[in-house]
């Protein structure tokens, strides 16, 4: 049950993008069509759930037992960005098709905070590999699923007669602010689900 807590808390109450601000580049930037949207969506739960994994192998094997839990931050970037580069030599030689599919997002993964963001987060949480795991691919879930909605909202707001003081980026970040709102309606769920599987 508490993987199920943590499944619906990472994609719902605490969505990585609309609760805790992260991936925001992305979120803005890549939410123009709903078919952009879900490749990267598709790439960051692939990167995010192999980072979180080797990230932390990295802090569990090599920085706590050294004592270099300070060099985290500088290790986790350095994993993420050599871990990018290899999946994307390896899908160019395995599968030409998805390497093509995936295209220009599988670079723009590595500047995206979320994957850092939620590599240093499980390490927070102090979770044991499995639900780092769930809370990784949970976490790109929610991603994919606040880019994708999102995406739809502005495809509907080019069909929409904006006033022109409120055209371009201004409308854009509103509708981010309602989106982020609507998920906000998400935020007893958790409490809820603890309490009705005895958790707390």
């Amino acid at each position: 049950m508490e993987y199920i807590l943590i499944f619906i808390s990472a994609i719902f109450v605490n969505n990585i993008v609309l609760s805790q601000f992260l991936g925001i580049c992305p979120f803005l930037g890549v939410s123009k069509k709903i078919d952009t949207s879900l490749g990267m969506s598709a790439a960051v739960a692939f990167v995010l759930t192999l980072a979180t994994v080797v990230t932390w192998l990295v802090q569990k094997f090599v920085l706590d037992p050294n004592n270099l839990q300070y060099l985290q931050t500088i290790a986790f970037i350095l994993v993420i960005a050599s871990l990018v580069q290899m999946v994307e030599i390896v899908l160019k030689k395995v599968s030409p098709a998805l390497y093509q599919a995936l295209g220009i997002f599988l670079p723009l993964i590595t500047t995206n905070c979320a994957v850092l963001g939620v590599a240093i987060l499980v390490i927070q949480k102090d979770f044991n590999l499995l639900q780092s795991v769930v809370y990784a691919f949970s976490t790109a879930l929610g991603f994919g699923l606040a880019l994708t909605v999102f995406a739809g909202m502005r495809e509907q707001l080019e069909l929409v007669k904006i006033p022109k003081g409120m055209q371009g980026v201004a409308i854009v970040l509103v509708s981010a602010g309602l989106l982020s709102l609507a998920f906000m309606g998400f935020s007893g769920v958790d409490g809820g689900l603890k309490v009705l599987f005895g958790l707390d």
